[in-house]
């Protein structure tokens, strides 16, 4: 029997959902510059070290942060070793996941993990291995209470095989996002490793959202909303009780909520962020439309289909673009949506 997880695709998530896909298209219809895409990516990179570490209790501010990783010191604290591994480990996520050679696989994990921790842990069985003895997970203000009880070590290997096959198998099926969101959920329940597991559990939803098609995922940082909602996070990933008690009940419905609004709020962080007037780019299909458009007066989906030969969903593109630009405005509703030129 293979694991299937339980959620529902609710209308909050639906519309968060929808939300998201205007986001990233509004963004790529700003035609950025390499340049201006390079400063993004700087920014979210260390955004993402610092959120990531910082969960986990990382003191260093953000400011150090930066620091670190353009300077890459050598004799360094524990600490700045750990935002320097992060942040090493989330470059080599970005290629891979760019490239398309990411595979979601234990040895991905156990490779990142070795990456996250590398000379962290005094126990070398640690690195870079799924954990062969039982864990509890303690509450931090109160280290004599215990949480949580993660799934035995004998069964780790064996769940989290059954996890990357589902991730796998559906990616033509179900959205990068509900499946990135699935993923972090149950690989921070199963727990595989001694120490580690959040951090590279993060940086291995980063790769699954790359890698299935939000491509704008190497300029934001959606640890970033976890950090600044800690509470919320670890109530929403998070179990309370025996694992093997609550297995048959756990649902990811309200986490998948709570993860799509984070990966929401970043894009939307993200645009706020790009100069109003950063450099427009516009191609041939692009002035095409506009010509059209001024040799006309308007022009519907339909019109357009039948001079473009571009695929339906990047004559939507097309559209979001120019709207975004206000270069256009859609006129009527639902099948008698047309656009006319802006009178900016």
């Amino acid at each position: 029997m293979t694991w299937q997880p339980k959620y529902t695709i609710t209308n909050r998530l639906i519309a968060t959902m929808r939300r998201i896909g205007e986001a990233t298209g509004e963004i790529k219809t700003l035609g950025l510059s390499p340049n201006a895409l390079a400063r993004l990516e700087l920014e979210a990179r260390a955004l993402s070290t610092h959120a990531s570490t910082s969960i986990e209790g990382n003191p260093l501010p953000l400011t150090d942060v930066k620091r670190l990783i353009k300077a890459g010191p050598v004799h360094i604290r524990d600490t700045e070793r750990e935002v320097l591994n992060y942040n090493k480990a989330l470059q080599k996520i970005y290629a891979d996941a760019k490239s398309g050679t990411f595979i979601l696989n234990a040895a991905t994990m156990k490779s990142v993990q070795a990456i996250v921790v590398d000379e962290l842990m005094d126990n070398p069985d640690h690195v870079g291995k799924i954990r062969q003895e039982p864990v509890l997970i303690r509450d931090p203000r109160r280290p004599d209470s215990v949480v949580f009880i993660p799934p035995n070590h004998e069964d780790v290997a064996r769940m989290f095989k059954e996890l990357a096959t589902f991730i796998n198998d559906h990616g033509d099926e179900i959205d990068p996002i509900i499946l990135a969101g699935i993923f972090h959920r149950q690989c921070v329940i199963i727990h595989p490793f001694m120490d580690g597991n959040g951090r590279t559990t993060r940086l291995l939803t980063t790769a699954i959202l790359g890698q299935g098609g939000l491509d704008i995922f190497e300029i934001f940082a959606f640890e970033n909303y976890y950090n600044r909602n800690i509470s919320r996070y670890f109530q929403a990933v998070g179990l309370k009780g025996d694992y093997y008690e609550l297995e048959a009940g756990i649902d990811f419905t309200a986490w998948l909520e709570f993860f799509a609004d984070g990966i929401l709020d970043e894009l939307r962080r993200v645009r706020g962020i790009i100069p109003i007037d950063a450099p427009i780019r516009l191609e041939e299909h692009h002035r095409r439309l506009l010509t059209y458009i001024g040799e006309h007066g308007s022009i519907s989906q339909r019109e357009y289909g039948q001079i473009s030969n571009r695929s339906l969903a990047a004559r939507k593109q097309d559209f979001q673009k120019l709207l975004a630009l206000d270069m256009i405005e859609r006129k009527g509703g639902g099948r008698s949506i047309y656009y006319v030129l802006s009178d900016q």
